[in-house]
């Protein structure tokens, strides 16, 4: 079916499946969790990143508030099953909110420049060190574990390091999905 012949009301409720349907895919990848340390080794950066790949800025950013929604009033969607504002105010609620900043730093930057895989790919990876940047500040505020997590290079050491090779990795896999399921949705 082509763009052209999706009627308006047809349109809205496709929009609002994809949203639901990508809320999902980030809960869902949310409970892909391996306790590695104080912050979890989990899928949400590769459900995030193909969200708004798949969806557009827009769109991907209304299903990571949709997300981020669900948790606050008590579905267990965030990793470990865990909900509510206490998740927020956890020592990982930061990565909650950068979710959502690098949504909205993905949304600014495609509105400007478009989506070609050029663009895509460091607007992505702009949009995780956001991401990053959040979560170890949160991380260094909330965290009162003390040695080495309580200055800047051991918070990155234990929120960051590690996480780098497998998110660019993600980045990479949820460049590749978007792009070859993308081109099979109504837009």
């Amino acid at each position: 079916m082509s763009t052209a012949t999706i009627k308006p009301s047809h349109s809205k409720a496709l929009d609002m499946a994809y949203i639901a349907l990508t809320a999902a895919l980030i809960a869902l990848c949310s409970w892909i969790t391996l306790p590695i340390g104080p912050v979890p080794f989990t899928m949400q950066t590769f459900a995030i990143f193909t969200s708004l790949g798949l969806l557009g800025g827009r769109r991907g950013t209304v299903a990571v508030v949709v997300y981020l929604l669900l948790g606050l009033v008590g579905l267990p969607v965030f990793a470990g099953f865990h909900s509510g504002p206490a998740a927020l105010m956890g020592p990982t609620g930061g990565y909650l909110l950068g979710f959502l900043a690098s949504a909205l730093c993905y949304w600014a930057v495609t509105a400007r420049l478009g989506t070609s895989t050029k663009v895509l790919l460091p607007t992505m990876i702009l949009a995780l060190a956001l991401c990053y940047a959040f979560g170890t500040l949160w991380f260094l505020q909330v965290y009162t574990g003390g040695g080495q997590a309580g200055t800047l290079l051991g918070a990155l050491g234990l929120c960051v390091f590690p996480y780098l090779l497998p998110d660019l990795a993600k980045i990479a896999l949820a460049l590749v999905v978007a792009r070859r399921v993308g081109k099979h949705l109504a837009k």
